[in-house]
């Protein structure tokens, strides 16, 4: 049985902003991007995890996606 580790440096495949994938890092602090096509730099952080919803009812039935019509 093999452990995987998982690295503290998120990679990202697509510009937040203009959605073009021609990113690189900006600097050596981890989560710092430029996207050489819009000339945008910006950051990716993890913020933590969620707790799933108590109970039996899915993300259908959440009061968020009620119809409201």
């Amino acid at each position: 049985m093999t452990t995987s580790t998982m690295s503290s440096r998120a990679e990202i495949y697509h510009c937040p902003f203009c959605g073009e994938e021609d990113i690189r890092p900006h600097s050596a602090t981890t989560g710092e991007w430029e996207c050489r096509a819009c000339l945008r730099a910006f950051t990716v952080t993890l913020l933590g995890l969620i707790q799933p919803p108590t109970g039996s009812a899915g993300p259908a039935d959440s009061p968020a996606s009620e119809d409201l019509s």
